[in-house]
């Protein structure tokens, strides 16, 4: 198991069911993201660039979106309190997740500029 699994299974609930769910939706949506484990947190990556990123912190999970500018879908449910580029879908139980908006703004971070950003 590599440490981005390892980061995911140590966390305590609801926190843990919350990363798995994230972890899972994610990677059906965008096939081509590669998990790893960098700044202390599960990131993925599309062809060694950033794309998103998964951080559990106080009392909620953050979804992180690296290069966030582009984004174009569901800002108004998004935080940048503190932020100049990134922002996240926050998360404090299972049942906030809401597939529909979680999948629209995966697909629209991943549409960036015709996919160039991701290209190799």
């Amino acid at each position: 198991m590599n440490p981005a699994e390892d980061y995911i299974l140590n966390q305590s609930e609801p926190f843990r069911a919350i990363l798995l769910h994230l972890q899972s939706v994610i990677e059906l949506t965008v096939p081509e993201v590669d998990l790893k484990y960098k700044y202390r947190i599960p990131f993925y990556y599309i062809n060694g660039k950033p794309f998103c990123y998964l951080n559990q912190a106080k009392d909620y999970v953050d979804l992180g979106f690296w290069n966030a500018s582009h984004l174009s879908v569901h800002i108004e449910l998004m935080y940048t309190a503190g932020r100049k580029m990134m922002k996240s879908l926050r998360y404090n139980s299972l049942e906030e997740i809401n597939n529909d908006i979680l999948i629209d703004v995966l697909k629209d971070a991943y549409a960036v500029k015709d996919k160039k950003f991701y290209s190799k």
